[in-house]
């Protein structure tokens, strides 16, 4: 009798259902977009009973679509957006909407704890921005009477599983790879951090429980079985987060493998076989991995794909027309008009933090071309946009050889839609120095999260190795030319220098 795991992931962009039989295969799939609201400048939500609504619905429709009956489905495990804030309140009802993690309404209690900036880093792994830390401190100092109604804080995926459990809300809960997007967090020792809490006067009781991932926090309820079609009593994991899913469902596993998901982010990760943060760059977020003992520190470039896409809408209307009714993707033929430009793009440097720059966090940080001159046409400009994700790479990669020197980087997969551009993938590799590899799937978070349910049932007991199982590398693997690698070495250094000289510009700018 074959048995399924289901794996939901609450993303920003929408919700995505995933259903996987024994051996990885995607037997059942939907997604539904998300509704994000503006009510203010500067403020993100998404209301909870839509992200709630989405998951059933998704769910419902990829049992539907794959034929599965409900009686072979294991277990159920989501995974979701890490640093926004979602909030229960008795009865499990929904005090505030989510904050999103786009949303800076907390910005104004930033400052405060970037004085202990360092201190905040060595123990939750990741510097304050707008993540819970500074979102906690808004809800309670802004408006204490929705912060007398709020039991409990936690996060989308959470509350989903929650409320599909029919939990109380005081068994609200987090798994540990949320911890480094808490700033209260210790997340070495997957606790809270005691000191840190009562320097912020935060009530230690509404703050979630902290679980492994495969934890089973309670079975469907008969009311959520009725809408989602799964059975009632089939055992709910906690999951993890987004990232944390997708790196053990791309099986980025072994210490030292990198995992770069070139997709509307660009997200450099590295798996570490121990806690190490990076309080001298600021850089990198230094997370729990799902598996026992190992930690992945990432950063991330938000707008690093939405920056090519920008490109090709903004500046190549007629040509985009053109590629379009012939056929032609235009990503691939913007990358074959790069690939005719020598690197460094004739001494053209980009800078790709069009929306702020994220890690280390700078949010008056823009984007700029530096070296233009009437030489340059649309190939070099594109080329330029590529190559500046590498040289943000770089310096993430030079972070990590500084905190983990025992654990350096030796190969990195590439997921997402940048993953099916070679030329992309051979910058990024002559730029890094590293082999980059692709592999035979292009989702990997649902995948994550069916692997944790996998757990939690008891099918998949090995995690690490059920991951590797189920992913298989491409047989194309781009090397790295050493040649052009000791090219791009100047460029990476001006690239640094660039950003620190346009740092005093950007900020008078923003204030203007």
């Amino acid at each position: 009798m074959a048995r399924y795991v289901i794996g939901v992931d609450i993303g920003t962009m929408g919700t995505k259902t995933g259903i996987y039989d024994e051996d990885g295969r995607l037997c059942g799939t939907a997604y539904e977009e998300s509704k994000l609201y503006y009510p203010k400048p500067g403020w993100v939500e998404q209301i909870n009973e839509e992200i709630y609504g989405s998951a059933i619905r998704t769910i419902r429709a990829a049992m539907e679509q794959g034929g599965i009956d409900p009686k072979h489905v294991a277990a159920i495990a989501f995974d979701g957006q890490m640093a926004g804030l979602s909030t229960v309140g008795e009865g499990w009802s929904s005090p505030t909407e989510y904050d999103s993690w786009l949303d800076n309404r907390c910005a104004a209690y930033l400052p405060r704890l970037k004085e202990i900036e360092s201190e905040i880093i060595a123990s939750a792994g990741s510097a304050p921005a707008y993540n819970a830390g500074p979102k906690m401190l808004y809800w309670k100092h802004e408006h204490p009477e929705i912060w007398q109604k709020i039991v409990k804080f936690t996060q989308p995926a959470a509350y989903v599983a929650g409320r599909l459990a029919k939990l109380p809300a005081e068994e609200a809960f987090i798994d540990r790879t949320y911890l480094v997007f808490s700033c209260f967090g210790d997340t070495r020792n997957s606790r809270w951090n005691e000191d840190l809490i009562g320097r912020f006067d935060i009530d230690p009781k509404k703050l979630p429980r902290i679980l492994d991932p495969w934890e089973v926090i309670g079975k469907v309820s008969r009311d959520a079985a009725a809408e989602c079609g799964l059975l009632e009593g089939t055992p709910i994991a906690a999951g993890c987060g987004d990232q944390a899913a997708n790196v053990l469902g791309a099986g980025i596993v072994d210490p030292g493998s990198v995992y770069d998901a070139a997709g509307t982010a660009s997200i450099f990760a590295t798996v570490l076989d121990g806690f190490a943060t990076d309080t001298a760059y600021k850089a990198l977020m230094t997370s729990s991995h799902v598996v026992p003992g190992l930690y992945f520190a990432m950063a991330y470039v938000a707008g690093g794909g939405l920056n090519t896409r920008w490109f090709r809408d903004e500046f190549c209307g007629p040509e985009k027309s053109e590629w379009t009714a012939t056929g032609r993707n235009a990503y691939e033929v913007l990358g074959e008009f790069a690939a005719t430009v020598a690197p460094g793009s004739e001494k053209l440097v980009f800078i790709p933090h069009l929306g702020g720059r994220n890690t280390p966090n700078d949010t008056d940080m823009r984007g700029a071309f530096i070296g233009l001159t009437w030489a340059h046409r649309k190939p070099h400009l594109y080329r330029a946009i590529l190559e500046s994700i590498g040289y943000e790479y770089a310096l993430y990669l030079q972070a990590v050889r500084t905190i983990a020197p025992q654990t350096p980087p030796k190969e990195v997969i590439s997921i997402g839609g940048g993953a099916r551009s070679r030329v992309f993938k051979q910058i990024k590799a002559d730029i890094l120095g590293l082999p980059y590899s692709s592999l035979d799937r292009e989702e990997y978070g649902t995948l994550g999260a069916a692997i944790v349910a996998g757990k939690a049932a008891g099918l998949f007991p090995d995690m690490a190795a059920t991951a590797k199982r189920f992913v298989n590398r491409s047989q194309e693997v781009v090397e790295p030319d050493r040649a052009r690698n000791q090219v791009y070495r100047p460029y990476v250094e001006l690239y640094e220098e660039v950003m620190a000289n346009l740092k005093p510009s950007f900020a008078k700018l923003a204030r203007m």
